[in-house]
């Protein structure tokens, strides 16, 4: 009996370090150049429902159901998605838009897991026909579940997701 109180003693001080060690915060993103002005980038981006024509994840699972509640390109508009095991269900919502600066919204994810992210995509003019967009999500990791991120790069892994996202961005808008 005495073996078996030291074996899960052990466990749990050994949970308890590497929630003790393991990332608290993540921050992914990524940039790219889209030869338009700013104003024209950010007019497409400040709307959630395009980003099913460049979103990685909808290439994911083309017959996600999503449902949209309120005006898009305003905060407060939720855009919610119901997909595959790739894609998850969740929603987006935008709290917050800063004309030809930035979008941000917090993403909210509810399988496979339970989590929330907050988003955004800036813009910067770099001259009177390019602009630099960037592509990001932070948060924070929860102990114990934390521990999941010492075994997961996110950055890689989802920052893959971002520079295929902001490609087919870049490839939309210039020829329009």
């Amino acid at each position: 009996m005495m073996t078996f109180l030291y074996v899960v003693l052990a466990i749990i001080v050994l949970i308890v370090l590497l929630a003790l060690i393991a990332p608290k915060t993540y921050n992914v993103s990524r940039s790219i150049t889209v030869n338009k002005p700013v104003s024209e980038v950010f007019n497409y981006l400040k709307f959630i429902k395009n980003q099913d024509e460049w979103s990685p994840w909808k290439k994911k699972d083309p017959n996600m159901k999503q449902e949209h509640i309120g005006t898009d390109g305003q905060v407060g508009f939720v855009a919610k998605w119901e997909g595959n095991k790739e894609v998850g269900t969740g929603e987006q919502e935008i709290t917050g838009i800063t004309e030809n600066k930035s979008v941000n919204s917090q993403l909210r994810f509810y399988k496979p897991w339970k989590s929330q992210s907050d988003a955004y995509l800036t813009v910067k003019e770099l001259d009177a026909n390019s602009t630099k967009v960037v592509w990001g999500f932070s948060g924070v990791n929860k102990p114990p579940s934390n521990i999941f991120f010492l075994f997961f790069n996110m950055d890689k892994t989802v920052g893959k997701d971002f520079e295929e996202g902001l490609a087919d961005l870049k490839r939309i808008l210039e020829s329009k």
